[in-house]
């Protein structure tokens, strides 16, 4: 029994080593200039309940960071989103991870399969290539040119927004979409808010992202975003579309903060 033990101790080591190698040549390549940190780092944890109008709960949803996962030579920050409904027996599932170069914050990876009742199972399993500003999707057979040269998929997407300033007042047209069909995404800032949850009561800064996604909405699709206004910038609520489900909206439920902060946000 004590070979396992010393086997996780040892591998959690080298996660540790690892990710403060990262930490130590982001600073040295900057001069030895400390970058602020991100507002998320590996170990955070978010729960979220999910409700479908007056429905009500209809099922879950989870957002953590792990890692650090070396992809081509680049070590990275694996973000995942898993989101589970129900209604009736109609089930569907949307999960979700990509992985980052954090001090770049840019997506090198993006995987997403949604299954869903009566159709296939829905994958994407895409590399990208920013210094080549080109994509492909191993699973889909699809491959294109990115516009950008840091770019982003759907999940990454978020994360980004908590990077930023959030300005009152402000409309945004940013083009970072892996797939230059999915570009501009508009993010406005549409207010503030205090939303009540079982995680506690948190002021709240309201953003709206008008996304071109033909296979989820169909054309373009609006979704709404309050997040802390904190340091953190935890998305307290997230309202948005499920295929089959419809409208949907996450609350957050749980949060467990990492124990440390070794990523850096890029200058």
């Amino acid at each position: 029994m004590a070979k396992p033990v010393r086997s996780t101790a040892a591998r959690w080591m080298r996660k540790t080593i690892a990710l403060a190698g990262l930490l130590e040549c982001t600073m040295l390549a900057r001069g030895g200039a400390q970058a602020p940190a991100l507002p998320f780092d590996v170990g955070e944890r978010l729960r979220y309940r999910v409700t479908l109008g007056r429905l009500g709960a209809v099922g879950e949803g989870e957002m953590s960071v792990g890692g650090p996962e070396a992809i081509r030579g680049t070590e990275t920050l694996v973000l995942r989103s898993q989101v589970s409904a129900r209604i009736g027996f109609v089930k569907t599932t949307e999960r979700a991870q990509s992985w980052i170069d954090p001090t770049r914050m840019t997506a090198l990876r993006y995987f997403k399969r949604t299954q869903r009742p009566l159709s296939r199972d829905d994958e994407q399993q895409v590399e990208l290539f920013p210094e080549q500003r080109r994509w492909e999707d191993e699973r889909g057979g699809r491959s294109g040119e990115s516009p950008t040269s840091a770019p982003l998929d759907e999940l990454s997407f978020i994360y980004y927004l908590r990077t930023l300033p959030l300005d009152a007042d402000t409309t945004n047209s940013v083009v970072r979409h892996y797939d230059a069909a999915r570009n501009p995404i508009a993010v406005r800032v549409v207010g503030r808010d205090t939303v009540r949850t079982s995680a506690g009561t948190f002021p709240t800064i309201v953003v709206e992202m008008r996304v071109k996604d033909p296979r989820r909405y169909g054309g373009e699709g609006v979704i709404r975003l309050h997040l802390s206004d904190d340091t953190f910038r935890y998305p307290v609520r997230i309202e948005s579309s499920i295929p089959v489900l419809g409208a949907t909206v996450l609350t957050l439920e749980s949060v467990t903060r990492p124990p440390g902060r070794l990523a850096r946000r890029p200058e």
